[in-house]
């Protein structure tokens, strides 16, 4: 099945050993990443098929462009083999493959004074934890914390439903519990999406310094995290809804309303 890379590959590699993007959004933001130093991937390989492309001939001379600074190949294959690769064929006839990236782990000289950053919690679904990171990314977030876990797996993935903002952001890796301790210790104030106990988030004014925590639909955010938090926010709806938001619709609406808060102080 997966013919292309013992094809083009220099050696026997196994699916784990890289990871698939598709899409100029999404190549385009792992080439950013690379070249302003905030992600040590490696392209490895290009493929795209003509035909697919052929109204896009400024975007396969940027990528040539750059495959001769960056030091990665390109190469025009069947539609067919492409499809074998990827999990459906919205991939636009394109796709890259790239090393792993590493993950920074948390640490309070990363952090930056008067920052916005953001602990997702128990988001399983690499769909809406893309959605999840494009919104913290449009709305300005400094950092992006995460539990350990392999996101290997799904990088390609989020990276498309992310719009490519996943290359981009500054991703940390930590246990939640410890990153929350850490934040505090900062002079953060930690910021927790959730119900009980809670004011609503626009009678809430959030300090420069702020963790926000968001959890999963199903499990939402441990205990151990809510004991910690400083303040828990709730979204108020226009009318009565027993319901829930998914949490990367929540996570827009928190988020740009620290952003409009922190406009309102400039």
């Amino acid at each position: 099945m997966f013919k292309t890379p013992f094809l083009y590959f220099s050696g026997v590699l196994s699916m784990p050993d890289f990871d698939i993007f598709e899409g100029m959004t999404s190549i385009s933001a792992v080439i950013r990443s690379i070249q302003n130093g905030s992600s040590d991937r490696r392209i490895i390989k290009i493929l795209y098929n003509e035909e697919r492309l052929s109204k896009k001939f400024r975007e396969l001379q940027f990528l040539r462009h750059t495959a001769d600074s960056l030091g990665f190949e390109m190469f025009p294959v069947a539609a067919g083999e492409i499809d074998d690769l990827t999990s459906g064929t919205t991939h636009g006839g394109i796709i890259a493959i790239c090393t792993h990236r590493t993950f920074s782990d948390l640490n309070v000289k990363n952090l930056t004074n008067g920052g916005f950053y953001a602990l997702i919690e128990g988001i399983e679904d690499p769909y809406n934890f893309g959605y999840s990171v494009r919104s913290l990314y449009a709305s300005g977030v400094d950092g992006i914390i995460l539990p350990p876990r392999n996101w290997m797996e799904i990088s390609g993935t989020v990276a498309r439903s992310s719009a490519g903002t996943s290359e981009l952001a500054n991703i940390y890796v930590s246990d939640p519990v410890d990153a929350v301790t850490t934040f505090k210790n900062a002079g953060f104030e930690i910021v927790c999406a959730e119900i009980r106990d809670s004011v609503s988030l626009y009678e809430h004014s959030f300090s420069n310094s702020v963790l926000l925590v968001v959890g999963g639909e199903k499990r939402g955010i441990s205990r151990k995290i809510l004991e910690l938090a400083d303040t828990n926010v709730r979204i108020e709806y226009g009318r009565e809804f027993l319901g829930s938001l998914p949490s990367a619709s929540a996570i827009s609406v928190i988020s740009f309303e620290i952003l409009r808060q922190k406009h309102n102080k400039r």
